[in-house]
């Protein structure tokens, strides 16, 4: 485990991100909405949550980048929904004073199969929330779903189980969550995920095929 995310994107083992960018290269599809828009968003919302001390609310800038007060108060608003969400929940409660927030694993080696091949590939994950005591961990995430049946499909859409599948193999954990915060009403949505549940099951199916595709690029 290191505490450094400073040093994270300069690694050179493969993250769920790196799975991301080729499959956005093999099946490109229809974006919609400002992507960029909201992938500087949820940062934010990120650094309050998770890295309060790269937060400037003078300024609003985390670290060298500027917001809107306007931003600002949205993602302030979202924070205090999941500290409201808090008082009723108590896992949550633990989470938000007790988890390790962006810290990354690495795992030299780690040995994949796909349609019989067996290969291996250096990997690494950055958890939002890492829980020592439990030995398992979850992701914050924001997202436009204005109900739970709308962040279930969210889930698929965006290959959020993948990326919990990604997760829970690298750390050899047995569970995994994701809280999310809707950015247009607030609502608090929850998935807890155990391995060789369908969500888990679905994510690695998704990641073992992509990650099979990565190896095959990298051999020529």
């Amino acid at each position: 485990m290191n505490h450094n995310p400073d040093t994270y994107y300069n690694r050179s083992e493969i993250s769920n991100s790196d799975l991301t960018e080729l499959k956005n290269i093999l099946h490109p599809k229809m974006q919609f909405g400002d992507k960029e828009s909201a992938f500087r968003f949820g940062n934010l919302v990120d650094a309050i949550i998770t890295e309060p001390s790269r937060v400037n609310y003078f300024r609003f800038t985390v670290d060298d980048v500027q917001y809107s007060e306007d931003e600002f108060r949205h993602a302030k608003e979202m924070h205090n929904a999941l500290r409201a969400e808090a008082r009723r929940d108590p896992f949550l409660a633990k989470v938000l004073t007790s988890a390790e927030t962006q810290c990354f694993m690495v795992n030299p080696g780690q040995q994949f199969e796909y349609g019989g091949y067996p290969f291996t590939l250096d990997t690494r994950c950055k958890w939002d929330w890492w829980m020592p005591t439990f030995g398992f961990g979850g992701d914050l995430k924001t997202t436009f779903a204005t109900s739970q049946a709308e962040f279930n499909d969210a889930v698929d859409y965006f290959d959020w189980d993948r990326s919990r599948a990604w997760y829970m193999d690298i750390a050899r954990s047995n569970r995994d969550f994701i809280y999310a915060i809707s950015k247009k009403n607030c609502n608090i949505f929850k998935l807890f995920i155990e391995r060789n549940d369908p969500i888990y099951t679905r994510g690695r199916e998704k990641y073992e095929e992509l990650a099979f595709q990565y190896w095959c690029f990298n051999l020529y």
